[in-house]
């Protein structure tokens, strides 16, 4: 099963749309988004996308019942999922979350630096898949995930 994973979009709305045009050519029917959408206008571009999607708020999402009229399942971190028989910790910053949970996760991933970081960790995947906005290094990044062999794939859009 392959997962489209996007951070920190920070309203840049031809980046989120240039990524959902390259998961939905990937047929990639589920997305993960740790936070940092900001504005509702931002999250109706998710909630057009065909499939699920999960996302959590960061700490720039200040507009929270703006965010969660358009995205009623958005919520604070940790958000659990179980998908492709992983369990999945999606939060926006991963010093936000508990050793424990960490722990118990088989995939964690995060956002908020904007840096891209794949690693493995104690036989887990950590994935952040840097920012999709580009407004702070430049570089529009968004990752596939691949559940059945805890992969991850970070690909940079052309913005």
């Amino acid at each position: 099963m392959l997962v489209g994973v996007l951070s920190d979009t920070h309203d840049h709305l031809s980046a989120i749309r240039v990524a959902l045009r390259r998961f939905a050519a990937a047929g990639i029917t589920t997305l993960l988004h740790p936070g940092d959408l900001v504005a509702p206008f931002a999250a109706r571009l998710l909630a057009e996308f065909s499939g699920e999607v999960h996302v959590t708020y960061g700490n720039n999402d200040g507009e929270r019942k703006g965010l969660r009229d358009v995205l009623p399942r958005i919520q604070d971190g940790p958000l659990w999922l179980t998908l492709g028989g992983k369990r999945i910790l999606l939060h926006h910053f991963i010093d936000w979350c508990r050793p424990a949970d960490i722990a118990a996760a088989d995939i964690v991933v995060t956002g908020h630096t904007h840096e891209v970081a794949v690693e493995r960790r104690g036989g887990k995947l950590l994935l952040n898949p840097g920012e999709c906005c580009g407004w702070l290094t430049g570089r529009c990044t968004i990752a596939t995930l691949d559940l059945d062999t805890c992969d991850a794939n970070i690909i940079e859009l052309p913005i």
